[in-house]
């Protein structure tokens, strides 16, 4: 019976379809650092404080265009000369001021719009308050915050906004001082506002503002807000159009591979065994990720995307951890039985994996979820959310590395079990010396390329993590990470589970003659299949099991 395609291709071959997946990987690099730019791009915007006399909650008030809005500036806002009037008048000029956000900026006089490539909208807000001895602020404001989401298009009047979404919604602002001086300025903690799951328009407009209630005890303690502004972050336009198009190339391979993967497997006369189910499995996860479904959101507004996104990554997360454990454990043969291999064997490896995959689904429906009905919504607002967010993300962090200890831990055991078994080996026949000693060398360089992709993907789970989550603690809002590492990682995946499927697959290369043994090459021998169980894939798991021969 014909065994996998790792163990009869033979070495050039084998050669030339290494060389050619590992100059595949390379690109996937050189793209990412040569072509594509920054995965996210921040822009800073200074709020313009319009006037809003008559406290006017439903009248849209912007800075730049035909209608714009009152503006004040400091001086004139808190230019009092009589203190007792300062504070008599203070709190009317804080219900009527508001501060109004036009993004994106125009650059050399050029109104610039958002591409529906940018993808997201992340929104930070960062306060300016200068101290006054009159009016100290505390160190921890509960911030409330009336906040009024608007967008246009090309073509629109330049008062033709319309609501996308308001909230009224509460910060928590926390500002210290080095040295109380007149005219300083507190360093305040950055809060964020809203995310967008599209970027389907041109324009948007923010307007904020700050409601004082003295009964409500509303905003007290704020001090003087000199300026506002807004951290606009999104995904760069030119990254999404590279990250797009390599899922454009990879989605049909993939899907091909696997027809012709299930095609070679049902030719067979056994049933599937698991290792091959868990490779379908593992494929269609892929599949499944490589979709390019943002091409959709180029026509249609589809605020679920990050969501969609979050949930296609973790499907995929789920599947290639899985395998990688039923792939070390049927090579380490973990169940004690003689029955066939089945999921019910790593049962508690498993479970591990799915509890992980589960808390990362329940934690990001908890804040995307609810983002879906309302932007402005966010976990991080209080102390315990916050506190929350910052342990998960942590913990997973962490899980990430144990995972990663574990999995070597396993392929260590798998060497030093095939390892005690080539004890049996002189006292074979020379072809069948010949074929387990190439089945083994090659079996440990596919596990040592395993290793490496696990680390890559570990590593490229917590950076993710951190970057998504930088936004909304991290106060310098500095952008580290490159587009190398992010293409070169998801190029990575493609390329193992190709050649993972490639490897695997059955082979038909049947047992050969002596004389074929004597008139070949040495680099040429076809590693061909020992008789076997039906149910076993590759000759190497049969090395293992016989536990009998040591």
């Amino acid at each position: 019976m014909p065994g996998v395609i790792l163990e009869n291709l033979s070495g050039r071959k084998l050669g030339v379809l290494i060389s050619i997946l590992l100059i595949c990987q390379v690109i996937c690099f050189l793209i990412g650092g040569l072509i594509a730019p920054t995965p996210a791009t921040a822009e800073s915007s200074l709020a313009t404080k319009c006037l809003d006399k008559g406290n006017n909650s439903g009248k849209w008030l912007y800075p730049r265009g035909k209608g714009r809005c009152e503006s004040i500036d400091n001086q004139k806002l808190y230019g009092f000369y009589d203190v007792e009037d300062k504070k008599r008048n203070e709190h009317l000029k804080a219900n009527e001021l508001v501060f109004a956000f036009q993004i994106p900026l125009p650059r050399n006089n050029i109104t610039l719009d958002y591409s529906r490539w940018q993808q997201n909208l992340i929104g930070v807000l960062q306060f300016d308050i200068e101290y006054y001895p009159d009016a100290e602020m505390d160190d921890r404001v509960l911030l409330t915050i009336d906040a009024r989401l608007a967008y246009r298009n090309k073509g629109d009047p330049d008062d033709a906004w319309k609501l996308y979404a308001s909230s009224v919604e509460e910060r928590i602002l926390d500002c210290t001082i080095k040295k109380k001086k007149e005219g300083l300025f507190y360093e305040c903690s950055i809060l964020p506002l809203f995310e967008l799951g599209s970027l389907h328009h041109d324009f948007y407009l923010l307007n904020v503002r700050l409601p004082v209630d003295e009964e409500k005890k509303t905003n007290q303690g704020l001090g003087h807000v000199a300026d506002l502004w807004l951290v606009s972050i999104n995904q760069n336009g030119g990254f999404t159009k590279v990250w797009v198009s390599l899922k454009t190339v990879f989605f049909p391979f993939i899907i091909g591979i696997m027809i012709w993967f299930w095609k070679r497997v049902h030719q067979l006369s056994r049933s599937p065994a698991l290792l091959e189910y868990m490779l379908i499995y593992l494929g269609l996860a892929l599949t499944f990720l490589n979709m390019p479904l943002e091409y959709l959101t180029l026509a249609f507004d589809m605020p679920f995307m990050l969501l969609l996104g979050d949930i296609r990554q973790g499907i995929f997360y789920a599947a290639l951890l899985s395998f990688w454990l039923v792939f070390a454990g049927e090579h380490l043969m973990i169940q004690d039985s003689g029955d066939t291999s089945s999921l019910r064997n790593y049962w508690k490896h498993l479970s591990a994996v799915a509890i992980g995959c589960l808390s990362l689904f329940v934690f990001d429906m908890c804040e995307r979820g609810i983002q879906l009905r309302n932007p402005f919504y966010s976990i991080w607002v209080t102390d315990i959310g916050t506190n929350l967010a910052l342990t998960f993300i942590i913990l997973a962090g962490i899980s990430a590395g144990v995972y990663f200890f574990f999995l070597s831990y396993m392929i260590w055991k798998v060497f030093c079990n095939i390892s005690a078994k080539r004890t049996a080996l002189p006292s074979m026949s020379s072809a069948r010396r010949l074929h387990y000693e190439g089945v083994i060398y090659r079996f440990k360089f596919l596990m040592l390329a395993t290793l490496l992709c696990a680390a890559m993907t570990v590593i490229g789970f917590i950076l993710g993590q951190v970057s998504e989550g930088q936004w909304k603690w991290d106060e310098d809002l500095d952008l580290e990470f490159t587009s190398a590492f992010f293409t070169g990682v998801y190029g990575m995946w493609n390329v193992y589970i190709f050649a993972l499927i490639v490897l695997y697959a059955p082979s038909h290369k049947q047992w050969p003659s002596d004389s074929d043994h004597r008139g070949s090459v040495n680099e040429e021998i076809e590693f061909s299949r020992l008789p076997t169980d039906p149910s076993e894939i590759s000759s190497l798991t049969t090395f293992a099991r016989k536990s009998a021969m040591d």
